[in-house]
């Protein structure tokens, strides 16, 4: 099984985008190597549903926030290293020594860089190795979550021809036989052994990376909990790429698993949906969250209806694209699965009487799913009235404050079904009658 989310919901949070600015990933993306960022690229795609394991990574992340180390490793260096073990080796080792005489004597013959770039690779491989000893030792003596897989590399650089590799002399010329001897051990019988350790390195880029992220954010780890506990707890919620966003406490739990949300437009209701979705994410990830404090149950995938548009290529008006997802919801609340469902605005593309009828009728049959968790947003705020006998249903607001004739928005969550109407306001505010009128 793999966490189920869609395009959609991909694309309404923003998570990826490797270039674009105020993506989730890129907000992420402060790894050194293509190794790291590989890895990184992976865990964004495949968030993981265990418990355990999404506790244990975040553990490993908190250790290496706290150990507060820089990577340790040159780039070009590592660039180098990756080159020269792709440049596959020789069966055996007489072979070897033969490719290398001849590349040797083409490099004074005809100007062939082959013979320079393996002693280049080689040298780069033993800075590399040598780095990797003494980082793997400042580790050891930390011990924490992250001790099994560091004794593992430890057991690698064990090896005593590495040893005797890292005892050169990078500086002086290195005989034939010397480099042709190497260049067998590394991509023959160490090859499994190299590809571990620059999976480590990459490993140490994305831990190293994404901790410094979240030590200058103010970020927190999750605590992942098992699915049938189903409720959501988080403190002081963010957006993490919102600058100076507003902080919510949430609750969701079982006998409470539907949060009717409401609020003027421009209130911050998508953007609180949004904040949500996002920690929801990046807790099953085991990345750090923007919240104080945030506890989840672990879920089986993340669905949001927040930003649907009309599909001119397919003759949908805006009205039909939102029953389309609304339908794909269902399907997938009706799988069985346990997922966290996110409605922004129900049905806003049609009249405020099917609007009202479809959003407690939506509303209503998605809150007897006790295995899920909703978020159902709206602005009309009769349906928050009618659905008051639904003991499942908890109901929070996003204020309005009138200053005057202005309106100015808290984003700070309420108890309770908002009773502010101010579009009508705003309307006159902006002088639009006037304009129409003139």
């Amino acid at each position: 099984m793999s966490f189920s989310i869609d395009r959609q919901t991909m694309d309404e949070l923003n998570l990826l985008g490797k270039f674009r600015h105020g993506s989730v990933y890129h907000l992420f993306n402060q790894v050194k190597t293509r190794g790291g960022e590989r890895l990184l690229d992976g865990m964004f795609q495949a968030p993981l549903e265990n418990a355990a394991a999404i506790n244990e990574r975040s553990s490993i992340f908190r250790f290496f926030q706290e150990a507060n180390l820089a990577f340790p490793f040159d780039v070009p260096q590592l660039t180098l290293m990756r080159e020269y073990l792709d440049n596959g080796g020789k069966s055996s080792a007489l072979l070897t020594l033969a490719d290398m005489l001849i590349k040797k004597g083409l490099s004074s013959l005809a100007r062939d860089e082959r013979y320079r770039a393996n002693v280049q690779g080689l040298q780069a491989t033993i800075v590399t190795v040598k780095r990797c000893y003494a980082f793997v030792e400042t580790l050891a003596v930390l011990q924490g979550p992250y001790a099994a897989r560091v004794a593992s590399i430890r057991q690698v650089l064990a090896d005593k021809q590495l040893e005797r590799l890292c005892n050169m002399d990078i500086y002086k010329a290195l005989p034939v036989k010397t480099l042709a001897f190497y260049d067998h051990l590394l991509k023959n019988r160490l090859h499994k052994e190299m590809e571990d350790l620059l999976l480590f390195i990459a490993e140490l880029d994305v831990y190293i990376a994404v901790s410094e992220v979240a030590r200058t954010k103010g970020f927190n780890y999750a605590q992942a909990l098992s699915p049938e506990k189903n409720s959501l707890s988080v403190n002081g919620l963010y957006h993490p790429c919102i600058e100076k966003a507003i902080g919510n406490d949430i609750l969701m739990q079982e006998g409470s698993n539907v949060l009717f949300l409401t609020g003027a437009n421009m209130a911050g209701k998508s953007t609180l949906m949004k904040s949500v979705g996002i920690g929801m994410y990046l807790a099953h990830m085991g990345f750090p969250v923007a919240a104080a404090q945030f506890s989840f149950s672990v879920r089986e995938g993340l669905y949001s209806s927040i930003n649907v548009s009309d599909n001119i290529s397919l003759g949908y008006s805006h009205f039909y694209a939102e029953v389309v997802r609304v339908k794909q919801a269902a399907e997938a609340t009706a799988s069985g699965k346990r997922l966290l469902l996110m409605f922004d605005e129900l049905f806003k593309g049609t009249n405020v009487k099917d609007a009202y009828d479809g959003t407690l009728a939506v509303t209503e049959a998605f809150a007897a799913y006790s295995g899920c968790l909703f978020i159902v947003s709206t602005h009309i705020i009769e349906v928050g009235e009618a659905l008051k006998k639904h003991s499942n249903i908890r109901f929070r607001y996003l204020p309005t404050v009138m200053e005057g004739s202005r309106p100015r928005y808290t984003y700070k969550l309420e108890e309770g079904i908002t009773e502010d109407r101010q579009g009508m306001m705003i309307i006159r505010n902006e002088g639009i009658l006037e304009l129409i009128g003139s």
